[in-house]
């Protein structure tokens, strides 16, 4: 990452306080490349400097998340995969986004259903994208709501804490989920393979 990046949270936060913290997650929703890996862990080391509080920074933290979330859910609700996909191709990189990546949180949603949406939020690669599906498929605002505060409420907690007792350190705690956010990523891209092979195995067995 950047030190521009880091030093334009680092700055936004400390200028806005928790205002900064869900404004700063509001635009990560929006656009993927910002990273909620250094958002809350910066948070979490500000309410070990005595800064900031746990209650209004993790609220601050999820209330900018869902509201970032509602944009994607309801562009899946007025446009299809298919020009979601063509558009992504175009434009995405600007936003880190491509139809490959769309496509992969489609088929999560449609092997998981309302779950989907709850385990996405705890996924880095799917939970930005993971409201997109849910429009797609027309699933209840409300219930999309719902799934969404829980699973969002749980990988915020995760982030403030774990910058919470890494203290100055805060700025590493990217180099730690990193990784292991390529391996969760790397295991459902095999397991949807698996999936998939299984399920053309058994339309030919019924063939």
């Amino acid at each position: 990452m950047s030190g521009g990046l880091t030093t334009w949270i680092t700055e936004t936060m400390d200028a806005i306080g928790y205002l900064g913290i869900g404004a700063l997650m509001f635009a990560e929703n929006l656009f993927p490349p910002i990273p909620s890996e250094l958002i809350m862990p910066l948070a979490g080391f500000n309410i070990s400097q005595g800064r900031m509080a746990w209650l209004p920074a993790i609220t601050a933290g999820v209330v900018g998340t869902i509201l970032g979330a509602l944009p994607w859910y309801y562009i899946g609700r007025v446009f299809n995969e298919k020009r979601l996909g063509g558009w992504a191709d175009r434009y995405g990189k600007w936003l880190g986004i491509s139809s490959e990546e769309i496509h992969k949180s489609v088929v999560w949603f449609q092997r998981h259903g309302t779950k989907a949406v709850f385990f996405g939020r705890l996924v880095p690669g799917i939970r930005t994208l993971i409201s997109i599906p849910a429009g797609i498929e027309g699933m209840a605002l409300p219930t999309f709501l719902i799934y969404s505060t829980l699973g969002t409420a749980i990988w915020v907690t995760f982030l403030t804490t774990f910058g919470y007792f890494m203290g100055a350190n805060y700025a590493k705690v990217e180099e730690y989920v990193g990784p292991w956010s390529k391996r969760i990523l790397a295991v459902l891209v095999v397991a949807f393979v698996i999936w998939l092979v299984r399920k053309q195995l058994t339309q030919r067995r019924k063939a």
